[in-house]
């Protein structure tokens, strides 16, 4: 850490280099402009962090990020009710939501199995997602998790849980790269990967 000539302005920078993408430059360009700016800026920015922290919940229908128990898209009655897109976490509800194709409800997993990373299927949001199958009446799942192996395996372990009590399982068309994840798909591409979704079953046989 360089040395600074206040250091409330070196532990504004250290906090903020400590956030994912933020070197020691972009930190303290961040800190300088919040000093420039009008108090109310800073404290605006604070509040809303510290509300965040103390006050967002997961929706106890599909573990999305919510103000409230159920989350704005389970609590849409113009939802097709009966499609569940399985995703890794909220970035990947954005990114489709985007794409104005999808108008069915979500499931989040929280991750993807992993065992390198210590991360399996136990870590998941998985028997909640097998749970709602069977009571919510699901006649699709549709899984858009990433092209990797990760995402492939956890697709598989998914489809062997639910492959008998759901009607329709199907997957994103590969218009998304392997290895991509979905947040940073362009939104035409996405949009096409759900529209043209492929029974899972016919990449079983590829």
């Amino acid at each position: 850490m360089k040395s600074y000539s206040s250091k409330l302005l070196e532990n504004a920078v250290h906090e903020l280099c400590r956030l994912p993408g933020i070197g020691q430059k972009t930190a303290l360009r961040l800190a300088l402009h919040l000093i420039r700016e009008d108090r109310s800026v800073a404290e605006a920015l604070g509040n809303s962090i510290i509300r965040l922290r103390n006050e967002i919940v997961y929706c106890k229908r599909c573990h999305n990020i919510s103000d409230s128990d159920l989350c704005d898209i389970c609590a849409d009655p113009s939802r097709h009710s009966d499609i569940l897109c399985v995703v890794e976490d909220m970035r990947d509800i954005i990114a489709i939501e985007n794409t104005g194709q999808y108008h069915g409800l979500f499931h989040v997993l929280g991750g993807i199995i992993s065992p390198m990373d210590g991360i399996g299927p136990g870590d998941l949001n998985v028997e909640s997602l097998v749970e709602r199958v069977q009571s919510e009446g699901i006649r699709e799942v549709i899984m858009a998790l990433q092209a990797t192996i990760e995402g492939d395996t956890t697709n598989f372990y998914i489809y062997k849980k639910i492959r008998d009590i759901c009607p329709h399982i199907s997957t994103i068309a590969r218009g998304v790269s392997v290895g991509d994840s979905l947040e940073y798909a362009d939104e035409v591409t996405l949009g096409r990967s759900i529209v043209n979704r492929l029974p899972y079953e016919q990449t079983l046989r590829k």
